[in-house]
């Protein structure tokens, strides 16, 4: 048995040029970061004593005799992707709702790979772990969908996301001081709006007429040049919130369905109580708000918006994660896999570390 967790991101800055028609024409960045709110795959192979074959449970439960019969899109593809005709058990948890706009879609498919992977003794890097999942959701499936959320959800961090015309990518940590995410991390609220939508056919609406808003995406990616300096430097955070206020602004001119009548009136009313600025993550339409408001004012925000759910949360730096191999199947093969994901991280931010010894 393996269990994957797999970290839910926020995205700041550059949203829609992570989208392939945009960056394989113009190249992209993004400002995002990965919290500490998780989804969690359990996978195991299944026994050979039951009527089903395979049975997968999330809001539903499916069980199947066949591959082809899953309903679950990302469960069915990864698993005929992997090739596993063995019969096989998949639960997923998740700390957040789906179809929220926290990347959650991406973060089940990195972690249900990374835990598939894992079950049959692979060892991958974050930049492949991403790379496949951005393969999967977006060459396999179809899906209108970008790529930060696969690569926030591999790597973890605090990071600048650059995409190039060649389809490749890179990550950059920012070098902030602990004092520094600190501080940023206080001035951020996290608030539910209930409505629930999915991001793919929100961004559908507009992914196919991006070359029409050129100008307006190249506006939002001197946001990611402006935000990451401010960062940087020792600059009063509240530019950092007026720029997330002129963000929102921006991303509304994308399409009609970015917003809508009830998301903007709770943003107007978080602004009215003291938020200096904010977005709706994800493609829109619904899901999660999140708000720059300086410490001294969140109670205010919380009282006005008291009718929402309000999700506190930390920063994290690890992204998907192995965190159990059943020891006792196969102590050899969970000390091979352990020992190569040791090595492969500390090679994502060494890479001049020498080719690892293990076999």
């Amino acid at each position: 048995m393996v269990i994957s967790r797999t970290p839910y991101r926020i995205s700041f800055f550059g949203g829609g040029a992570d989208y392939p028609a945009w960056y394989r024409q113009h190249g992209g960045s993004v400002l995002a970061a990965t919290i500490n709110k998780y989804c969690y795959l359990t996978c195991r192979y299944l026994p050979p004593f039951f009527e089903h074959r395979t049975r997968v449970m999330y809001s539903i439960i499916e069980m199947c005799q066949k591959v082809e019969e899953i309903q679950h899109p990302a469960v069915r593809e990864t698993l005929r992707y992997l090739k596993i005709n063995r019969g096989m058990e998949i639960h997923h948890d998740g700390d957040l709702p789906s179809r929220s706009g926290m990347g959650s879609s991406s973060a089940f498919t990195v972690g249900l790979l990374h835990a598939l992977l894992a079950l049959k003794g692979q060892v991958v890097s974050k930049k492949q772990l991403a790379a496949e999942s951005i393969y999967l959701e977006q060459e396999v499936l179809k899906e209108s969908v970008g790529s930060q959320d696969q690569v926030c959800a591999a790597y973890g961090g605090v990071n600048r996301l650059t995409f190039l015309p060649n389809g490749d990518f890179s990550v950059q940590p920012l070098p902030l001081s602990h004092a520094r995410l600190h501080e940023l991390n206080s001035h951020l609220m996290l608030f539910y709006t209930g409505v629930r939508r999915t991001a793919s056919d929100i961004a559908a609406s507009y992914v196919g007429s991006m070359n029409e808003r050129a100008s307006l995406l190249r506006q939002m990616q001197e946001y990611v040049e402006q935000s990451s300096a401010i960062l940087g430097s020792k600059q009063d955070l509240v530019a950092f919130g007026e720029l997330l206020h002129q963000t929102w602004l921006a991303k509304r001119g994308l399409g009609d369905r970015v917003s809508n009548p009830q998301v903007d009136a709770l943003y107007d009313e978080a602004r009215s109580a003291g938020a200096i600025g904010g977005k709706l993550l994800g493609a829109g339409g619904g899901g999660f708000l999140l708000f720059f408001v300086p410490p001294d004012r969140q109670k205010k925000v919380r009282q006005q918006l008291s009718r929402l759910i309000h999700v506190p949360f930390a920063f994290e730096f690890s992204g998907s994660q192995i965190i159990f191999f059943d020891l006792e199947e196969d102590f050899a093969k969970h000390e091979k896999v352990r020992a190569h994901q040791q090595i492969e991280a500390f090679r994502e931010w060494n890479p001049e570390l020498p080719g690892s010894p293990i076999g």
